[in-house]
């Protein structure tokens, strides 16, 4: 505590002083062909600062004060573009690599379309887009540097555990879909795990992994993904990394009340620039001190290098992991029947890594891009009766699973006068392996023995190789004299081994198309109509019964219809708002075998999906609307406010159609940020969501198993007929940055939950303990019979108001 009081103090009394002067390069090229162009005029806006890029595309602005500045590219022939509230520091030169569009005007038309400078839609996807820079992120009150917790303050989309509503959980669900519907790519690389303690088969966790420092951009697209993107139902991620600095040596440190994170980077040779960072958490050392029970323990590690091998041809590599423990300890302040249930929860360890390159060739009017990557998982968890470790008479779960995913991609993309096309293939190799035993419920019986419901387990072991496969093309064109209108269609294909009649791209083909018009200078009207594909995941794949078989290699892709329509309206070249509507339609969702029931009205937040024989069959919809609205930095303000109304549902054996797990029906969210001057800037973020759906605990089944499986169990008579209150949260940040000579310092206090809101999760049933938690209580005074019979059950409700408050600093070197 003296040594951050200190370090305050210093910082308070710099505050007074002149900044430095720092320093922002980079490079400047043609979107769609990749080509470096020379002259483009790059200026800082309301200075003086302003340069124009060199015969390789590259610009650089020194002797910039530090501050925010809103830095501006424009070009003859091309759409200007706008990058606000970019950071100047004396620590860190600010990379910065710009990517402009060609606009109408090239073509010797008259433009007439909207203000392009903050415009985040592209010729294939119009509308459903939104763009995060690395400020909105690093800043992001309550984000603590997460780009997943970020990200839920974007329209659609929902994040957390129970409903997709809480706050300690980083699963990403996107206009009523599931957390495993999205795709994440990093550089062109595709990443399938971005969060510690990942979900498998689903994603998810309560971390990010991705570090910060190394993003430029993170782009989402929520519907008219590109045909190159295969396996998205909801969503597709971009994060876009920066080059490390050709110049010289730099970094930056990073420590909070939660991790502690260190940078590097800086020139390898002449034509080699590198990234690397390592992050270590020390959650579980917070949450122990504030009495919390959950002990999250992680690493992660994060490279890229950049080598300009030709002037033509350029070679990324890059790579990321993560080793993650995690377990429960009941507090210090808990119930008896409380900590019983906690001693229950599973011990989990969990790692996992990316890795990848990236070959770029420049060729005429276009390039051609390889992409080579390894993914490897590897997940243990054990589940003991209250906490007896190690003894195997109280398991409830044993599980270890790994997978290996080899994908190799190559595309083409090209512009050749009005038109602009893509199309490639891509080819992977996925190892499964899983060896389960999971006790999900004892058999039940009343009082007089008959049989009420039978024992239920998982107990297989498996191992499976498989091919994936897929080709695309998409091609775009501008119509009419004045270029008003642009149409962009594809069309895909995937296949696999995996499925008895995977093999069929038939089945698999999958058309989109989209439009975007301009009504008027500043207002865009946008539509997409697309079919999107995605492979049921590996624990579905790979379920054995007893005898050894593979029950689901008769299922089949899950498919998605999107229809999506909207408006962008860019009145200023720092303003944006969009109104659309949307409609998704599901087929051959996977449904439990066993229940019945479809697994995205089952939810899940720590166990495994799809470990379970599957048929496809279930069907489901999701539709609402949303509307957004952006101001960038303008003079010292900044600001996002979101609104989506939806539903989501889907039916399961019985073709009924029921809510899922994550249809909150509303979710809202506003973000304000102020820059005080000197260095100093506040946020806000409030969020606010709907209640979502839950299924009751059959009571009498609960009753007479709850001493077999420690739990009670779900009364799928009435799936999802309840629903928890509404959720808010509150998030407050306060910076103040100083500038040295060769240093500056980012200070930063950050609160979670600062309304003190209780959290909404369904009430975990139990059996009342004695005070002494010895044994149950029981009504009759004698011990509890093994029907539960005399038991006094308990539903305890998750509400221990949270507030996680936290002070950091950042050095930049």
């Amino acid at each position: 505590m003296r040594t951050i009081t200190l370090l305050l103090f210093l910082l308070l009394s710099f505050a007074g002083r002149a900044q430095n002067p720092g320093t922002v390069a980079g490079t400047v090229r043609d979107r769609a062909t990749q080509e470096a162009l020379p002259g483009v005029s790059v200026t800082l806006e309301g200075t003086t600062f302003g340069t124009a890029t060199d015969a390789e595309g590259r610009y650089r602005l020194t002797g910039v004060p530090a501050g925010a500045y809103n830095l501006r590219a424009s070009f003859v022939g091309y759409d200007a573009l706008l990058r606000a509230d970019v950071a100047v520091s004396s620590g860190n030169v600010n990379t910065l690599n710009l990517e402009i569009n060609k606009g109408p005007q090239a073509l010797g038309e008259v433009t007439v379309t909207a203000n392009r400078a903050i415009r985040v839609a592209t010729a294939e996807t119009p509308l459903s887009v939104q763009r995060l820079t690395t400020e909105e992120i690093k800043s992001n009150p309550g984000g603590n540097f997460d780009i997943s917790r970020v990200i839920q303050s974007l329209p659609g989309v929902g994040g957390g555990g129970t409903g997709g509503t809480a706050g300690f959980r980083n699963d990403i669900i996107i206009r009523g879909g599931a957390p495993n519907e999205n795709v994440y790519y990093l550089d062109g690389i595709e990443v399938p795990i971005i969060n510690h303690f990942p979900t498998q088969g689903s994603a998810g966790g309560p971390a990010g992994i991705l570090n910060v420092s190394f993003i430029e951009d993170v782009t989402l697209s929520s519907s008219a993904f590109q045909a190159r993107y295969d396996n998205a139902l909801s969503s597709v991620l971009q994060f876009r990394q920066r080059d490390g600095n050709s110049e010289r040596l730099q970094g930056n440190l990073r420590t909070s009340g939660t991790e502690v994170a260190a940078t590097l980077e800086g020139p390898l040779t002449k034509n080699t620039t590198f990234l690397a960072s390592a992050r270590r958490s020390y959650l579980q050392v917070l949450f122990k001190l504030i009495d919390l029970p959950i002990r999250p323990d992680f690493y992660d590690f994060q490279f890229k290098t950049t080598t300009k091998i030709s002037p033509k041809t350029t070679l990324t590599t890059l790579g990321l992991g993560a080793i993650d423990h995690f377990e429960i300890v009941p507090p210090k302040k808990s119930s008896p029947s409380k900590e019983f249930i906690l001693r229950n929860n599973p011990t989990i360890d969990q790692w996992n890594y990316t890795v990848g390159l990236n070959l770029r060739h420049l060729v005429d009017n276009g390039y051609l891009n390889l992409a080579l990557s390894r993914t490897q998982q590897h997940s243990a968890a054990d589940q003991f009766q209250y906490g007896y470790i190690g003894q195997e008479a109280y398991r409830k779960l044993f599980a270890r699973s790994g997978e290996t995913e080899n994908k190799l991609r190559a595309d083409v993309n090209k512009r050749v006068g009005r038109w602009q096309y893509s199309y490639g293939v891509v080819g992977q190799l996925v190892h499964y392996d899983n060896n389960l035993r999971n006790r999900i419920r004892a058999e039940v019986r009343d009082a007089s023995g008959a049989l009420v419901s039978p024992a239920v387990t998982v107990n297989f072991t498996t191992s499976l190789d498989f091919v994936r496969y897929g080709l695309f093309a998409q091609a775009t064109r501008t119509y009419g004299p004045e270029g008003r209108l642009t149409v962009s269609a594809g069309v895909r294909a995937d296949g696999t081994n995996a499925l008895l009649q995977g093999y069929r791209l038939d089945r698999t083909l999958s058309p989109r198309v989209s439009l975007s018009y301009a009504l008027l200078p500043t207002l865009n009207l946008n539509a997409s109509l697309g079919r999107y594909y995605k492979i049921p995941p590996s624990t579905i794949l790979g379920y054995r019964d007893p005898a050894g078989r593979l029950v689901n290699e008769g299922s089949r892709y899950i498919r998605s219809d999107h229809a999506v329509a909207g408006l962008e309206w860019l009145p200023t070249q720092g303003t944006r708002v969009t109104l659309e509507g949307f409609y998704k339609k599901y087929a051959y969702y996977p449904v439990s075998a066993r229940d019945g029931i479809s697994l995205a009205n089952l939810g899940g937040d720590f166990n495994a999906i799809g470990n379970e024989a599957i048929t496809s069959t279930g069907d489901g919809r999701a539709y609402g609307a949303e509307a957004f609205f952006q101001q960038k930095l303008s003079g010292k303000l900044f600001a996002i406010v979101s609104l989506t109304a939806f539903r989501s549902e889907f039916s399961g054996r019985d073709g009924v159609y029921r809510p899922t797990a994550w249809d909150t029906r509303f979710l809202g969210s506003a973000l304000l940020g102020y820059k005080l001057g000197r260095g100093w800037e506040i946020g806000a973020k409030y969020r606010v969501g709907g209640g979502a759906p839950y299924t009751p605990y059959d009571e009498a089944a609960s009753r007479a198993s709850y001493q077999a499986v420690g739990q009670g169990i779900l009364d799928y008579s009435q799936l999802n007929t309840r629903r928890l209150g509404g959720f808010q949260q509150l998030d407050l940040r306060l910076d103040k940055k100083v500038s040295l000579r060769r240093l500056s310092f980012d200070f930063y206090i950050d609160v979670q939950n600062a309304l003190l809101t209780k959290p909404v999760s369904v009430p975990t049933y139990t059996f009342e303990r004695q005070p002494d938690n010895s044994g149950y209580t029981t009504t009759d005074g004698q011990p509890l019979r093994q029907d539960g019979g005399n038991a006094v059950p308990v539903l305890l409700p998750a509400s221990d108001a949270l507030v996680v408050p936290t002070i950091g600093f950042i050095v930049e070197f």
